[in-house]
């Protein structure tokens, strides 16, 4: 387990800090913490605040990702998936919803609306070469290799 602080910065909205919702998820599921409706259009997006704010410790991220369930059920997804909440970032959360169908899809306060999972990070330290290892796929890219 790693410990990852929680601020409540809206108690007056916020029904829960995130959670898992079996023992063997991957993602907890953060919620909506708005003081009125939200309706999002078929085609349109927003961005919902959750009242919460986090402090990760270095090293790690936090992953944005949509549910499986509002995205089979009302074509729900978020745009800049998966987002990244780093470890230095102190605001709130809040997530980029994207109305995919073809209804109006109503957000409630206390509403599920993605989910978070914890990553740790490996950093990159880059070698300039004037040439790279061959593969068999070498620039092939974009479907090159035929497989749907």
């Amino acid at each position: 387990m790693i410990n990852v602080k929680i601020k409540i910065l809206r108690p007056d909205l916020v029904k829960s800090i995130p959670e898992y919702m079996t023992p063997d998820s991957a993602g907890l599921d953060i919620r909506a913490a708005i003081e009125e409706d939200i309706i999002i259009k078929p085609g349109e997006f927003t961005l919902v605040p959750t009242g919460l704010a986090i402090s990760i410790p270095s090293g790690y991220e936090v992953q944005v990702r949509p549910r499986s369930g509002l995205s089979i059920r009302h074509g729900i997804g978020l745009l800049n998936s998966p987002g990244t909440i780093d470890a230095d970032y102190r605001g709130e959360i809040k997530i980029i919803m994207f109305n995919f169908g073809k209804e109006n899809f109503i957000i409630k306060n206390g509403d599920r609306i993605a989910q978070l999972v914890l990553n740790k990070i490996e950093k990159i330290e880059f070698e300039i070469v004037d040439e790279l290892d061959e593969t068999h796929r070498n620039e092939g890219g974009f479907g090159h290799t035929g497989i749907n």
